[in-house]
Formats: structure tokens, C-alpha cells, sequence
């Protein structure tokens, strides 16, 4: 069945149960992977349906298109920033946002840091590690993350949550596994090493396309959008 044959809660009732599965397949419990579903494109009333179906957990790639969802549907869900995100946003991002997965610099950090501050408020953030060599993808190198982890320590409105990435798309969800397994293999490197151990409990990987393979390879929390709203064309 697919997601546009589907209801969104029966579309979202056979990701969750592929989680499961892949989960149970590499010895995990299927309460240790978080499904976040990605409303790019999506209208309000199509994210209402998933809230009806038990969603809670959202991301966006677009601060603009994410304001108008987040504040027509902000009670009882909560909202992930996963796209690209410029310093010149960061201020309304750390408004909106729970958390923001994106933090590619120290720049930017920084950034969310003032706002949350002025807020009074504590902003989750991913780390964004970029594994492979597109010009189109957003990222910090391997070789940066390390020094990009002690600047978010030190600053006491962002909690680091984690690492995410955004490996090539693949023509089969098998190609993304090297990508997965190496993002792991760095956050259980730099988890004691470069932080306090349990600091990046989190790995936000995998997507649609890749989703299981993602979840069999450690992932704690995977972004589907298209499996559960069904395919979109983009602006």
C-alpha cells in the first residue's frame, strides 16, 4: 500500500511498523527510534490528520512555511528545524523550533545561543555532519565536529542533542548503509572524547528512501515525510 493510496493514519501505522521491524532485526527495542514526519509542502489540515493518527513529532525545512503550521498547530506537538538554515533566521528558528537539527557552524550557533538566551528558553540541537562530498548538501566536515561540539558546550541555551546527516540519495536503500554505520561509528568516537559520555545519545538519519536500513544502523530518530503524506513536488 503505499502513502498515496493510503490514509496519512494508515500510512503512518505501516512506517511505524517497519521501524519496529527494523529495529527488533538488529536487536533494538522499537521504543529507542523516534519517527519525526516531515510536512514540507504538506498543508495544515494533512498534518492534523497525522495529529489525530498520534503524531507528534514534526520537522520542516523552511522557517517561512514552518511559522504558519507551528503556530496553527503548536499545542501538543513539537517541531524540529531539519533543513538548511541561514544566520539571519536563526533568531524566528529559535523561536519556533524545539530543536533545531541543522547547526553546521560555530556561527550559527552562536546565533541561536543569543536568541534562546533572550527567550529564556533551552534549544535542542543536532550537530549536521556532512560524510560525503556534494556541493549541494549543508554540513560540517568530520574534522570540524570536534571543535564545533566545544563551542556548543560552552553556551548554556543550546543542549546538544546529537548528530545528523543527510547521506547521498540512494538508488537503493543498501547504498546508504556506509554512510550510517560511519556517522555511528564518529558519534561513539567523539561521545566521551570530545564530550561528557551520553552526550550525543541521538542519531537523526534516514529518510523514506532509507529509513530501515537507517534504524538497523543505529538510529534514534528517522524523518519521513513522502511514506507518510505521500509524494510532493517542490518549489
Amino acid at each position: 500500500m503505499s502513502a498515496g493510496e493510503a490514509t496519512v493514519a494508515q500510512a503512518l501505522e505501516d512506517v511505524r511498523s517497519r521501524i519496529a521491524a527494523a529495529a527488533k532485526r538488529s536487536g533494538r527495542s522499537p521504543g529507542d527510534v523516534a519517527l519525526l514526519a516531515v510536512t514540507k509542502t504538506v498543508s495544515a489540515a494533512r498534518v492534523r490528520e497525522a495529529i489525530a493518527a498520534g503524531q507528534t513529532l514534526f520537522g520542516e525545512n523552511r522557517v517561512q512555511e514552518a511559522k504558519e503550521k507551528i503556530e496553527a498547530l503548536r499545542e501538543g506537538t513539537t517541531w524540529h528545524m531539519i533543513g538548511h538554515l541561514q544566520k539571519n533566521k536563526a533568531g524566528v528558528a529559535a523561536g519556533l523550533f524545539h530543536a533545531v537539527e541543522s547547526v553546521d557552524s560555530p556561527k550559527l550557533a552562536l546565533a541561536l545561543e543569543r536568541r534562546a538566551a533572550e527567550l529564556s528558553k533551552t534549544l535542542d540541537v543536532f550537530i549536521q555532519v556532512k560524510d560525503a562530498e556534494e556541493e549541494t548538501k549543508s554540513g560540517v566536515g568530520p574534522a570540524d565536529v570536534p571543535r564545533l561540539i566545544e563551542t556548543i558546550a560552552g553556551l548554556p541555551h543550546l543542549s546538544l542533542r546529537g548528530l545528523m546527516s543527510i547521506p547521498p540519495w540512494p538508488e537503493k536503500p543498501e547504498d546508504s548503509r556506509p554512510y550510517f554505520a560511519r556517522l555511528r561509528g564518529l558519534r561513539d568516537r567523539w561521545d566521551g572524547e570530545c564530550c561528557p559520555t551520553g552526550t550525543l545519545g541521538d542519531l537523526s538519519m534516514g529518510m523514506t528512501a532509507d529509513y530501515e536500513v537507517a534504524v538497523e544502523e543505529g538510529a534514534t530518530l528517522v524523518r519521513v515525510g513522502s511514506a507518510i503524506f505521500g509524494s510532493r513536488s517542490y518549489p
